[in-house]
């Protein structure tokens, strides 16, 4: 009798093994949400650079990995490309059309100042195209108090204007002060100040930028003894604060979450175009 139990093939029934997922190709754009495969971290594209791309959580954690990691998109495996460059207009920091590239030009003889050291920074930062184009130069005052004695010094009047940044210029405010009798001096019709609200250059950053609602609220007195603010909000933020350098590092690390000037407070935008205008000004020569 014939048993057909062992007619068929069994290694023949078996389905073949499935290969590899496709993956489908996806062109790199700024903004665009991928999960990375293996940490299941999932953020933004916010950089790419020597087959690394770089993603920003909705928090503001930043994490790097290779291109030839495994990604997904809404669920669904990809494989990651470079977008093609097109010829385009480059866009400095500003917002401004860059110009093409050209030897430095003369220093003009007006000039902006600022109160120190991180606002000299953050103009540079953003502003700093722009100000090479024109022959501007910054200087620092090393805060408000010394902005009489470094006007004096400077001189301004006829083609030679001074524009001045000020922190905390707010109606009563000992800036406002300093403002009020520089307006009165002499020259003063060659001087424009200007401020924003902010105690300090480093509230002028959206808190967006650094995963905050809000910048920290930093009472003035603790104990009857005073608190030096950008101390006072690196600790709020969980930094330390205790030496000069620690200091230097919390601005380092404000001011690497400033891209452009969208990451900035339209309050010192305005000012910093505003004081630009002023010291370019082609009509500044005559005696108005």
């Amino acid at each position: 009798m014939w048993d057909d139990r062992y007619a068929n093939d069994p290694i023949a029934a078996m389905k073949p093994r499935r290969g590899p997922a496709q993956r489908e190709r996806v062109t790199l754009t700024r903004g665009l949400v991928l999960e990375h495969s293996t940490t299941e971290f999932c953020g933004a594209v916010v950089g790419v650079r020597e087959g690394v791309v770089q993603l920003e959580d909705f928090g503001g954690a930043l994490r790097s990995f290779p291109l030839s990691d495994g990604f997904l998109v809404d669920g669904r495996p990809v494989e990651l490309a470079m977008p093609t460059r097109a010829p385009q207009k480059r866009v400095t920091a500003s917002g401004s059309v860059a110009v093409a590239p050209q030897r430095a030009r003369v220093a003009m003889p007006s000039r902006i100042f600022v109160e120190g050291k991180h606002d000299a920074e953050l103009v540079e930062q953003v502003w700093g195209d722009d100000l090479r184009v024109e022959g501007v130069v910054v200087e620092l005052l090393d805060g408000a108090d010394n902005l009489e004695q470094v006007l004096a010094e400077f001189g301004p009047g006829p083609g030679r204007r001074a524009g001045v940044l000020l922190d905390h210029l707010v109606a009563g405010s000992k800036e406002t002060r300093i403002a009020e009798r520089v307006a009165r001096g002499a020259g003063g019709a060659h001087v424009l100040i200007v401020g924003h609200p902010f105690v300090d250059i480093w509230a002028a950053v959206k808190p967006e930028r650094l995963g905050l609602q809000a910048w920290p609220e930093i009472p003035r007195m603790v104990d009857g003894r005073p608190v030096e603010w950008k101390a006072g909000i690196c600790r709020a933020l969980g930094w330390p604060a205790d030496e000069p350098a620690d200091i230097a590092d919390a601005w380092s690390r404000i001011r690497g979450r400033v891209r452009s000037y969208r990451d900035l407070e339209p309050s010192l935008l305005g000012r910093v175009e505003q004081l630009i205008d002023f010291v370019t000004d082609p009509e500044q020569g005559s005696a108005g």
